[in-house]
């Protein structure tokens, strides 16, 4: 029973970072697995995949997204953590996090985050 649960802001101003913490249970994010990723939905439009963090901790990000895109773990709490600096209004969307499994995917509820001033 794979559980994710994101927390952190819903309002964010422009130019700040937005810092977003997964938190895992059920499940170790060092057990080997398909990886633990943080995917978004802007209002109006698609998934959009943000980056991901596998069980030996590397870490793959969106080519588009990458230069201001960080993922970090904690594996003393079982938890990853998404930073994206020098937010817009165009970074406004739900974020989510997700463990695909090949027809047994957890996601967690989705946060929504709204970069205004």
């Amino acid at each position: 029973q794979v559980q994710l649960q994101e927390s952190g802001p819903g309002l964010v101003k422009p130019s700040q970072t937005l810092s977003l913490t997964c938190a895992v249970s059920g499940g170790s994010i060092t057990t080997k697995n398909n990886g633990w990723h943080w995917i978004r939905q802007p209002p109006g439009k698609g998934l959009e995949w943000m980056g991901s963090v596998i069980d030996t901790g590397r870490l793959n990000y969106n080519p588009g997204l990458k230069s201001r895109t960080t993922i970090s773990r904690d594996t003393s709490k079982n938890q990853f953590t998404l930073h994206l600096l020098s937010v817009t209004p165009e970074d406004t969307a739900v974020y989510s996090c997700a463990n695909p499994k090949g027809g047994m995917d957890s996601w967690g509820q989705g946060i929504q985050v709204t970069v205004s001033s």
